[in-house]
């Protein structure tokens, strides 16, 4: 596996896979890898000759410099992680590198599908996520881009974008990677206490039953609402329980294809689950 930093460096590393019109997969994150990623790595091995994988994080996301470096001191154990996964090249540009002097001035978002759900909670929440994402389609020229379908939301937000600036690149949702409980599988899963580790799985639990409710009939405000009430009487904190179609629009009832978003805290971890509903033919 070839390791690279600049721009131009990459370019040399893929120069004969273009040359040879091979297809090249990207997927893009943040480091300290585990088996969710993996899940995603292993779906490009698939379908790609070339898998590349980019870990950029961007410091302004940490509150303090040390909490930086040592978020950057465990990335070094991803660089094993990925030879053994078969990764081609390992992208870890700089902030210079990715975003120049200026920290790049131009900001990509998409109004309407970025203003929900994580959106509206957290604003600017996909700003430097899917500008990074943009750059780095632009740079590595994969022809697929692999995303975990827990990030749906992200998913739709990249597709509106390959669309509306015609970027030739296709979104591949890689179906969510989940331990033998049923919680997403992410960092803070081994970081849970006891009490936290019981309480986790009811999150997918409750979309399952809500799923199974609503082809039993019952009305979709009514099966929100009872996700809700499940979850905050068992002690999470909700953010958000709603309904979308998986082109992130609205709907009041279920007589069509929807997807269920659930996002709460539990303690000081942040999850969110998401299931679909197909509607039946």
């Amino acid at each position: 596996m070839k390791t690279e930093t600049t721009i131009l460096g990459l370019d040399a590393a893929l120069k004969s896979a273009r040359l040879a019109r091979k297809s090249i997969g990207l997927i893009s994150a943040k480091g300290r890898l585990h088996q969710g990623h993996l899940s995603i790595i292993r779906e490009a091995r698939k379908l790609c000759d070339v898998v590349v994988v980019s870990i950029f994080v961007n410091p302004a996301r940490f509150n303090a410099v040390q909490d930086y470096a040592n978020y950057c001191s465990i990335l070094s154990n991803d660089h094993y992680l990925l030879a053994d996964m078969g990764c081609d090249l390992l992208f870890v540009p700089t902030v210079q590198q990715l975003y120049g002097d200026d920290l790049c001035r131009t900001k990509i978002t998409v109004p309407g599908i970025t203003d929900i759900l994580c959106g509206q909670f957290h604003y600017g929440y996909f700003d430097d996520d899917i500008t990074t994402l943009t750059k780095l389609f632009n740079i590595v020229q994969p022809g697929l881009a692999f995303l975990g379908q827990i990030d749906w939301q992200k998913i739709e937000i990249m597709r509106a974008i390959r669309r509306d600036l015609n970027l030739p690149v296709a979104i591949v949702a890689v179906p969510i990677f989940r331990d033998e409980n049923g919680v997403v599988l992410s960092r803070c899963n081994t970081e849970f206490n006891d009490q936290q580790r019981r309480l986790a799985p009811l999150v997918y639990q409750s979309l399952l039953k809500a799923q199974q409710n609503l082809y039993a009939g019952q009305r979709l405000s009514c099966v929100l609402e009872e996700i809700y009430q499940t979850l905050q009487q068992s002690g999470f904190e909700i953010e958000y329980v709603q309904a979308y179609t998986p082109y992130l629009e609205p709907v009041i009832k279920f007589d069509q294809n929807i997807m269920l978003f659930v996002a709460v805290k539990l303690g000081i971890f942040r999850l969110k689950d998401n299931i679909n509903v197909k509607y039946p033919s």
